[in-house]
């Protein structure tokens, strides 16, 4: 009997008798499952930024040249935010089903208040002498958004971009509730079954996302703005 015990392999640091959060037997049995949800993960923050960003620019835009629009226009961008997700992904569902799609809206709907703030503000410390300038040169309203205003308004807009994403990456979790994909559907059904490895690798791997994801939008900021680090060593 000794020597059936002494053979017996050690319990796993996650199993009946054990359940450890710090667990690397996890990531090594469930690696293929953690890699397929966090490219789904990403796939949704990604997909989600990206439409946000597509309805905040027209709403910015609406807000900055009808100045009564703006109150309006953040007002309603602020309402949807307040709105809970366990209600407003729900809503979601009669329009585009139990799939990634309606996490992908209901993201994208969260980051308006953020997107379309910081869109306003960066429009609006375009210098004027700049505008004033360009229109004297010839340039059509597009061409003056485009070329000039956009631009100079980059390290603002980007700045509030940075903070969508992160806040994306930590929302997305929750729709689980509607679609069965991504980290939040491993988070969930660890939270229900206190699989704490599965609970702690997954907010780890949340956490790995969102600070990986913050330095590539400073990275290309920094590199889209080259005149910013220019006046700064001037300073």
């Amino acid at each position: 009997m000794t020597l059936l015990n002494a053979a017996a392999p050690a319990p796993s640091c996650y199993s009946r008798t054990v359940n450890e959060w710090m667990c690397m037997g996890y990531f090594e049995d469930r690696g293929d499952e953690l890699i397929s949800a966090t490219l789904d993960h990403l796939t949704i923050t990604a997909a989600a930024v990206l439409l946000g960003l597509a309805l905040a620019l027209p709403l910015a835009l609406a807000a900055r040249r009808f100045e009564r629009l703006e109150s309006l226009i953040l007002g309603f961008c602020t309402g949807l935010y307040t709105l809970p997700s366990l209600a407003l992904f729900p809503l979601i569902v009669p329009f585009t089903g139990l799939s990634r799609t309606t996490v992908v809206v209901g993201l994208a709907i969260y980051s308006l208040t953020i997107l379309v703030r910081n869109m306003i503000e960066g429009l609006r410390a375009v210098p004027p002498e700049v505008i004033e300038s360009a229109t004297g040169m010839g340039y059509s309203r597009g061409r003056l958004l485009w070329r000039v205003e956009l631009p100079m308004a980059l390290p603002v807009i980007i700045a509030g971009l940075r903070i969508a994403t992160v806040s994306t990456v930590a929302l997305a979790t929750v729709g689980a509730i509607v679609y069965d994909g991504g980290l939040g559907i491993l988070l969930l059904n660890g939270v229900n079954s206190n699989f704490r490895a599965q609970v702690l690798a997954v907010s780890l791997i949340c956490v790995v996302m969102a600070l990986l994801l913050d330095l590539v939008l400073l990275l290309a900021q920094r590199l889209s703005t080259p005149w910013t680090r220019t006046a700064g060593a001037r300073g």
